[in-house]
């Protein structure tokens, strides 16, 4: 599977190439920070999409399907076939169940489908196409440093982390899109756009990785940890 789908915003067609990465190889974490970002701008993704465009088999797909729908809480399922995104809050608005709410969405989608269809606007001439660059880094092993170190002490490592990644990402003109835990979500070619936005991707990315070496100075010596980053 190329490492590469089409995201279709309001102004824009973008090419979303993902760094260094094949499908097949992409941890859970990349994989599911990717199709959220995709869900969070499409509104509305099909799981035949999903398992054509990332190669998903039926028990990745439903692990995929189960992190956001009952875990993040950030995506209600349509018809069993279609994710739908319902925010970073999650739940239904007050009063609501999360099953009326499926079946309000059910009824509407239906009613959509049923009525006249209005006539086409006219085609929008000033849209413009652009191609996108994704990187997503997190730290490795964070999960177990959550068992040996308090929360306060937990917070200052991840947050001296994303400060050394911000710094890169910052000086080669990255747009941190999304905080993920101890992960980041970045874009370059948004909203300011490069001719090499990919090698600006690449260039951040390795001097993250070089930046562990001080990091680990400074504050994986204080903890006894020895921190290393993935970047993609």
């Amino acid at each position: 599977m190329r490492p590469i789908f089409f995201a279709r915003t309001d102004r824009l067609v973008s090419r979303i190439e993902l760094l260094s990465l094949e499908t097949g190889n992409m941890d859970f974490s990349k994989l599911l920070a990717v199709i959220t970002w995709l869900l969070e701008r499409e509104q509305r993704v099909s799981h035949r999409f999903l398992r054509r465009e990332f190669g998903l088999d039926q028990e990745l797909l439903e692990d995929v399907c189960f992190e956001l729908i009952h875990t993040r809480r950030v995506a209600s399922q349509e018809d069993e076939e279609i994710l739908v995104w319902i925010g970073d809050d999650g739940d239904p608005p007050a009063g609501i169940s999360r099953d009326t709410a499926s079946t309000k969405a059910r009824a509407h989608a239906a009613q959509s489908r049923s009525s006249p269809r209005k006539p086409a606007e006219p085609t929008r001439t000033d849209a413009e196409r652009r191609q996108l660059t994704v990187m997503f880094c997190d730290l490795v092993g964070s999960t177990a440093l959550s068992t040996r170190l308090d929360p306060e002490d937990l917070r200052e490592v991840i947050t001296a982390f994303q400060n050394r990644c911000r710094e890169a990402i910052e000086r080669y003109q990255g747009f941190i899109a999304r905080y993920m835990g101890d992960g980041m979500l970045v874009y370059f070619g948004y909203p300011q756009a490069h001719e090499e936005d990919a090698e600006r991707a690449a260039r951040a990315g390795l001097e993250i990785v070089r930046s562990m070496v001080e990091l680990n100075s400074d504050v994986g010596d204080a903890y006894g940890l020895e921190l290393s980053v993935r970047v993609g």
